[in-house]
């Protein structure tokens, strides 16, 4: 098993969303089940064995530095995007140089989760295999998540690998925010503002995207209903 020592935490976005909370912090630093989502998310790369997170920052970036600043449990870095928001794909392209050249965890900022038997990281994680794939997404089924109003995104084989949902009215398995990757994939990617979907869907014809599933219950916090959802689920699992 190739346990990942850097990820990175895609925390820059303005989460415009989840307003009125967002108007005075950034969404990384909104609080679920009394902690912010940012540190929801470094327990949960620690716990896996993460000792380096690289942390893209934005809105808020003043606030953001202080509070990274404080955590002693693992190396923090910052990609500094105060001079622009470069999306998901254009933020993993300006961290390039941060990231080494093994492995890494990615991570949006807006997921939480409860898990059973096996953490979450952990099977995703034995589910790499770097002969087959270039990056391997966590999936979730859509009826086990909250949140997420979508109709899905991927298709799944027996094998593990994806295809995107495309022109299908719906998909089985929606993607929950949490990414394995070679980082080597990202020099080819063009220096400027985009998203990652195409290059994800770029890989399903060479079959080098593939999906592990989770065992848990998805909550995605993208906006204040879907916080107080979050709320109520993990105060019942207290």
């Amino acid at each position: 098993m190739i346990r990942p020592a850097t990820a990175m935490v895609l925390a820059a976005g303005l989460g415009t969303r989840l307003r009125p909370l967002t108007l005075d912090r950034p969404k990384a630093l909104v609080t679920v089940g009394g902690r912010p989502l940012i540190d929801h998310m470094l327990d949960r790369l620690v716990a896996a064995g993460v000792r380096r997170v690289v942390v893209n920052i934005h809105a808020f970036a003043d606030q953001m530095e202080s509070h990274l600043a404080r955590r002693t449990d693992l190396e923090v870095v910052v990609s500094d995007e105060r001079g622009g928001l470069l999306e998901t794909a254009g933020g993993l392209k300006a961290a390039r140089p941060l990231l080494g050249d093994e492995p890494i965890l990615v991570t949006n900022i807006d997921s939480v989760w409860t898990e059973r038997d096996e953490p979450v990281l952990d099977r995703l994680i034995g589910a790499w295999d770097p002969g087959r794939m270039d990056d391997l997404l966590m999936l979730v089924p859509t009826e086990n998540s909250s949140g997420f109003d979508g109709p899905g995104d991927f298709f799944r084989a027996e094998d593990g690998r994806l295809t995107h949902r495309g022109d299908a009215p719906t998909a089985p398995l929606a993607y929950m925010g949490v990414h394995m990757m070679k980082p080597a994939i990202i020099d080819p990617w063009p220096d400027q503002p985009h998203g990652i979907l195409g290059h994800w869907k770029a890989m399903c014809g060479p079959a080098r995207l593939h999906g592990a599933v989770m065992d848990g219950f998805w909550m995605h916090v993208g906006d204040p209903a879907a916080r107080e959802a979050a709320e109520a689920r993990l105060a019942v699992r207290a």
